[in-house]
């Protein structure tokens, strides 16, 4: 009996320290870099400009301000919107940031940081300026003359199966470059975000976003750094790291600048 005694002693002792050895912040810090995930090909949030070879965008600016926090440098590592949820259970990377929606279903196998973004973000469309006057609703896209290119994986995907099954959908893997293949005719819609529909709109005067000012029902969500569930030191300084930017007001700046809110505006759209 005092055998079995010591040995869960022993267990209690021995685990505690196991967790702390293998923690994500200790090892951050002894690699000298953050391992961050990132699809690269979502504007506003982080997009791999081609000219320069660099990462911009809010997502961008929160890597360099956590990289910084934690005194080391940053290691980009690609993932993609289909491999994403098997890229961070596996540990390819310490935390992944690419405009990553808050939801149930990521709640459930993985950990995410608190919300950035609140009362920004919800499901709109994309089209040519020319037709910009024919959508009004989602049954004036859910019809089969009506072609919607995807990008597969995400959540754009999701809605637009769910939601216009007589839609012709036209699955095309480069996210990044769905808006241009819009202004081309190649598609008539991209189901998007409405940050991303407004960024666009900017850069590409062919483009609308005739519904931006009203997103889909049920769409709006907010955004957060995701990683694997298993440490909670790590989440919990990710989250005080964007606490103390909420705090300073940081935060807000970097909302105003690349996703379109209002200073002391409400948070809701």
């Amino acid at each position: 009996m005092r055998k079995i005694f010591l040995i869960i002693v022993a267990a209690i002792l021995i685990l505690p320290l196991g967790k702390l050895e293998a923690g994500h912040l200790e090892e951050i810090a002894a690699r000298g870099t953050i391992r961050i995930g990132t699809t690269g090909d979502y504007i506003p949030m982080s997009y791999l400009n081609p000219a320069t070879g660099e990462y911009e965008g809010i997502d961008a600016e929160l890597s360099k301000i956590i990289a910084k926090s934690l005194g080391v440098t940053i290691e980009y590592v690609p993932t993609t919107w289909p491999t994403l949820s098997a890229d961070t259970l596996s540990g390819k990377f310490d935390i992944a940031l690419c405009g990553i929606s808050r939801n149930f279903a990521r709640a459930k196998t993985m950990a995410m940081s608190d919300a950035y973004g609140e009362g920004l973000f919800g499901k709109t469309i994309l089209c040519r300026k020319s037709d910009a006057k024919k959508f009004k609703s989602v049954a004036d896209l859910n019809k089969p003359s009506v072609r919607i290119m995807i990008n597969p994986g995400g959540t754009n995907e999701k809605f637009a199966r769910a939601n216009l099954p007589n839609a012709t959908l036209v699955v095309h893997e480069a996210n990044a470059d769905i808006p241009i293949q819009i202004a081309e005719g190649n598609a008539d819609i991209m189901i998007t975000e409405t940050v991303e529909a407004i960024s666009w709109v900017k850069r590409e005067p062919r483009l609308a976003a005739p519904l931006v000012d009203k997103p889909f029902a049920g769409t709006r969500h907010s955004c957060g750094v995701l990683m694997a569930k298993g440490d909670q030191e790590f989440l919990n300084y990710v989250n005080f790291v964007l606490a103390e930017l909420r705090m300073d007001g940081t935060l807000e700046k970097l909302e105003i600048k690349y996703l379109g809110r209002k200073p002391n505006a409400s948070k809701r759209l």
